[in-house]
């Protein structure tokens, strides 16, 4: 399957999500996971091996749903801070959303990145800035 740039845009506009979760458990050490990822029904898992081929990173797997009624879904996500810097974030970066929401999310999550990438989030301050972004979020 050969997908383009466009499409995959178009695709992360409708199905897509930039997000990351702050850990502040206090018996823990504050820890931040920042994801990009698509669900898509157990049908059109062969678009997300697509993707994951096209960005050569990240991983598909089965999403369980027990809720009635739910479809069986898979999940392409990539969590590598470095991938996410260095190849997801390019791409959009040059290949435009055009969702209001998604482009929205996509620039906290580009400022959250930031602060990752500066080590930042280990901080107390840094720590609260990424929770005053992740409410900003969809």
């Amino acid at each position: 399957m050969h997908l383009t740039p466009d499409y995959i845009a178009g695709l992360v506009d409708g199905e897509g999500s930039f997000t990351f979760r702050v850990n502040t458990n206090p018996s823990r050490r504050n820890r931040v996971e920042p994801r990009f990822y698509l669900k898509l029904k157990a049908e059109d898992k062969d678009l997300l091996d697509a993707l994951k081929d096209f960005f050569n990173c990240g991983k598909v797997y089965i999403q369980r749903d027990r809720r009635p009624r739910h479809s069986l879904c898979y999940r392409f996500e990539v969590w590598n801070k470095t991938d996410l810097i260095e190849i997801i974030i390019p791409f959009f970066k040059k290949n435009s959303l055009r969702s209001p929401s998604r482009i929205r999310d996509f620039n906290i999550f580009c400022k959250a990145m930031r602060i990752i990438a500066r080590s930042d989030h280990r901080t107390e301050k840094g720590l609260n800035e990424l929770i005053s972004l992740k409410k900003m979020m969809h």
